[in-house]
């Protein structure tokens, strides 16, 4: 209750003109951010950091933190209908986004799940925050680089047969992305790997033109196919009302979005997992559960679970920073440094030293999550308008987005060369009907359980008993070999006619 109490006065904080305003203007600039693929949240808090120097610290923070969260929201604009993610924590919600609203013909439905998905996830998040914000923060302080690692090959042995849509195939493309990944300097001895005597190769793939090429510019190509082609879906006509969702549809996106939220909201108080980690293995556990229609072709399912588990990432990433000053993520690296900047020093006496301002904080996540949801589906409308636009039209205006987005990551032309080949692979992967899920989070999770489990093999000197030796990894270990021996054992049991097989859809 005594949480409570203060939640109630940072509330008092928020609710002054200065800090209101701040508030939504945080909001609308992260939807608008979160929406333009190649920016990011990261980007954008950077970028308008030096403009909040002037401003009461508890002011400045509040619009950052806004921005920060609200991209969570603007991101999946572009997901479902360009099939672009906005911002990498986005990439799952293509999967599913832009199948519902292009082949299924509901777009406006979609981004209203998107919407909803989020804004449960991330008053999950905030609650969990505001009771067990210093507590979550220790509980985080407990994964080190033994603990993530097996997390994350946990979660890499997950997706070649959770997201693939052939076990085979889905471990084929988990390791294409491992190795992609590993190009570049090697973060360790600094010597160089795969660069094939390129000088920009050294520097690695970066992460934005690669992802923008392998989802939305290998969308281009498959549209040049059909330039020809009218588009059949009508939104002209379509309204608030129209884009409703019906009861149905709501008992199918609010359990994902329950689990999505916690589970997103415990991996964002991780260090260095972030709000990509979370919708990765949100998606990929909801595959464990049942949908009425499968993911990957249009669910409400495999929307809610991403979109909840980034929004809930993005509330509890501010757990370890405002309780520990230790960021989660890259923003939260910013968010950190401007903290510094303004005189403040995150950590356990933070809460007591300067309260209004850590609870401002949190009051002001309520406020934009409401605000974010109450203007992303205002906006609905006029955003559907998008795929009324004749094929012929869209494709130069998506090669245009594609190229500015990876232009802007590197300020070169490396980015859009990259953007170009990953497009070209992209392709090729639709034609031979292979998902390019695996491969992207590959790419992702890779860097990160590169450098944890070289961290945790110095820290015992070479020896693999270390990840059996804690409770914690132990458990992941176990459900490690439980994922590889699972399909082995079902196999049999199939053989032996127990259980019937799957039908092919």
């Amino acid at each position: 209750m005594e949480n409570l109490d203060f939640l109630l006065q940072g509330f008092l904080v928020v609710f002054t003109l200065e800090n209101l305003g701040a508030t939504l203007l945080g909001c609308v600039l992260g939807l608008i951010i979160g929406a333009m693929p190649g920016i990011g949240s990261l980007a954008g808090c950077a970028l308008l950091l030096p403009l909040t120097y002037k401003f009461n610290p508890t002011t400045a923070i509040i619009m950052l933190g806004g921005l920060y969260y609200s991209n969570m929201f603007g991101g999946a604009f572009s997901a479902i209908l360009l099939n672009i993610p906005g911002d990498t924590p986005a990439i799952m919600t293509t999967l599913d986004g832009y199948p519902m609203a292009t082949a299924k013909k509901r777009p406006g439905q979609a981004l209203l799940t998107s919407n909803i998905s989020s804004f449960i996830g991330g008053l999950l998040g905030m609650i969990i925050l505001t009771f067990t914000g210093p507590a979550l923060a220790n509980v985080g302080l407990k994964f080190g680089p033994v603990e993530m690692t097996t997390l994350l090959l946990f979660a890499m042995t997950s997706i070649g047969w959770l997201v693939g849509e052939n076990p085979v195939k889905g471990l084929i493309l988990t390791l294409l992305g491992m190795l992609v990944a590993s190009m570049g300097m090697d973060t360790l001895t600094g010597s160089p790997r795969y660069d094939f005597g390129n000088i920009y190769l050294l520097g690695g793939v970066p992460f934005t033109p690669f992802v923008i090429g392998i989802v939305g510019f290998s969308q281009v190509i498959m549209l040049m196919e059909q330039r020809n082609i009218a588009p059949k879906l009508v939104t002209d006509k379509l309204t608030l009302r129209g884009s409703m969702l019906t009861r149905r549809d709501f008992k199918r996106l609010f359990l994902p979005s329950i689990r999505g939220g916690l589970l997103g909201t415990f991996i964002g108080v991780l260090p260095g997992a972030g709000a990509t980690a979370a919708s990765i293995m949100s998606y990929s556990a909801q595959k464990s559960f049942k949908s009425e229609e499968p993911l990957g072709t249009g669910a409400v399912e495999g929307i809610a679970a991403c979109e909840s588990a980034n929004n809930g990432a993005a509330a509890g990433a501010f757990a370890p920073l405002l309780a520990l000053g230790i960021p989660g993520s890259g923003t939260g690296a910013v968010l950190l440094g401007g903290l510094m900047l303004w005189g403040l020093n995150p950590g356990p006496l933070l809460f007591k030293n300067s309260p209004d301002f850590a609870w401002g904080l949190i009051a002001s996540l309520f406020i934009a999550n409401i605000v974010a949801l109450a203007v992303s589906w205002g906006v609905i409308p006029f955003l559907v308008k998008i795929l009324s636009v004749p094929t012929k039209v869209l494709i130069p205006a998506i090669t245009v987005v594609c190229i500015v987005g990876s232009y802007s990551t590197s300020n070169s032309m490396y980015g859009v060369t990259i953007m170009f080949v990953s497009g070209i692979l992209g392709y090729v992967m639709q034609k031979f009907k292979y998902s390019y899920a695996p491969l992207l989070l590959a790419f992702v999770l890779s860097p990160m359980l590169e450098s944890n489990m070289r961290k945790a093999f110095i820290i015992s000197r070479g020896k693999v008993e270390i990840f059996v030796e804690k409770p914690i990894s132990l458990a992941f270990v176990i459900a490690i070999v439980g994922i590889m021996v699972f399909p082995i054992i079902r196999y049999f049991l199939i053989k032996k006619g127990f259980i019937k097989p799957k039908a092919k859809i």
